[in-house]
């Protein structure tokens, strides 16, 4: 139980912490002093305190994307272990659970944004499904040589004890921890796929989807997205440290590798 704890802590530390490393590493890069490692958490905060507008073309479809993308995604986070750490769920088959449930937190807001009327959302959401599409059947290439190769369809038993290192399963690892790092481009929304930081319409995707929620709706789309960014990174760090040196310590170190890893090519793409 303890161990259990400790996992989820460490897991929910990692996706409060993987956003400011992104930022940081874009401002350095930039010769920009640039926010603080914790502001998107201020920002996130200020956002919970304000009111929420609703236009009236919206139903409760709309009104209900956020906290069902929010849980969606915490309840994937919560089947990820931190190398060999228990997670709170863990059963045969929970690789498939966790695909399903980012398909559904990205189902909930794609059709949070058609009912707004819009047909600048709407073509947001028309590239989100297009994108998610393409995406799914890597998701489901890279879980299952994960399944593969341990024997096991569960994170807790694939991570649950360290592989033995030689040169193939070193190319496999690498392979496997690049396509998760393109996975999470996606998923989160992040460049070459889509910026966050974007206001012109023909580039924006995730971002556009959003643009009519405020307050704390606004605010758990965002903290959402933390929280998938975090699961595929751990994942990321928890391939890369598989054959190497396997420890959470190693896992978490990896996982900020790859939130390092996305600041560098935003900053030069």
């Amino acid at each position: 139980m303890a161990l259990t704890v400790l996992n989820t802590l460490i897991i929910i530390c990692t996706a409060l912490l993987l956003p400011g490393i992104i930022n940081r590493t874009r401002s350095l890069l930039s010769g920009r002093k640039g926010p603080r490692l914790t502001q998107h958490i201020s920002n996130a905060a200020v956002l919970m305190k304000k009111g929420v507008v609703y236009s009236p073309a919206v139903g409760m479809l709309f009104k209900a994307a956020p906290a069902l993308y929010l849980a969606s995604s915490l309840l994937a986070l919560l089947f990820i272990p931190v190398a060999d750490l228990p997670p709170v769920f863990s059963f045969e088959g929970d690789v498939v659970m966790f695909a399903y449930l980012t398909g559904l937190g990205r189902g909930a807001i794609v059709l949070a944004a058609m009912q707004t009327g819009s047909s600048f959302e709407g073509m947001g959401a028309s590239r989100e499904a297009l994108y998610g599409a393409l995406i799914e059947p890597a998701l489901f290439i890279t879980l299952a040589t994960l399944a593969l190769i341990t024997g096991h369809t569960s994170f807790a038993d694939i991570f649950a004890r360290c592989g033995r290192f030689d040169v193939s399963m070193a190319i496999i690892t690498a392979i496997m921890a690049y396509a998760l790092y393109k996975i999470l481009n996606v998923e989160a929304g992040r460049i070459p796929v889509d910026d966050p930081r974007t206001h012109l319409e023909l580039t924006m995707i995730h971002e556009v989807m959003v643009l009519d929620y405020s307050g704390p709706d606004l605010g758990m789309i965002q903290i959402a997205g933390w929280l998938k960014t975090a699961a595929i990174a751990m994942i990321a760090g928890n391939v890369m440290a598989y054959d190497l040196w396997y420890n959470p310590l190693a896992s978490v170190l990896f996982a900020c590798a790859i939130a390092v890893c996305v600041g560098i090519a935003e900053s030069f793409q």
